[in-house]
């Protein structure tokens, strides 16, 4: 988690309690499927006002055992032809997600397995796109 508030920091934004803003979680995560989903309903995205539609930004971090970040994440894709502005917005939206989310709570065999391995997150701000789906009902 030090490594998640270095980085929010060094986005200029105040570090944040994981206690108060992530709830414990129910049960441990057993699997990469579960980080995922637990990350997913952690995740804020910037206000409406404040983006792209079809964002994307991909961080790369690695886990210990204890299902805290270990060392510093890095950015590795964001969205390019964006604002520096907008490319600011949504840094900060994943350094607070990563804030507030961690520490995970993972089974024995997941925190061994996830140990020291890159683990990559990428996040879409889909909201606003219309999606195949909703374009063919039309």
């Amino acid at each position: 988690m030090r490594a998640a508030t270095s980085l929010l920091s060094g986005l200029g934004a105040a570090a944040l309690s994981v206690a108060a803003l992530w709830p414990a979680q129910a049960a441990p995560l057993n699997t990469i499927q579960d980080v995922f989903a637990a990350f997913r309903a952690c995740w804020t995205p910037p206000p409406l006002e404040q983006t792209r539609p079809g964002m994307e930004v991909t961080v790369r971090f690695s886990f210990n055992r204890n299902g805290e970040i270990f060392g510093e994440p890095r950015f590795t894709f964001v969205t390019p032809d964006v604002s520096d502005d907008v490319r600011a917005v949504y840094k900060r939206a994943v350094a607070d997600t990563l804030s507030r989310c961690t520490p995970l709570t993972f089974t024995p065999a997941l925190g061994n397995a996830l140990a020291g391995r890159p683990f990559a997150l990428r996040f879409i701000d889909d909201r606003g796109v219309k999606k195949v789906e909703d374009h063919e009902r039309q």
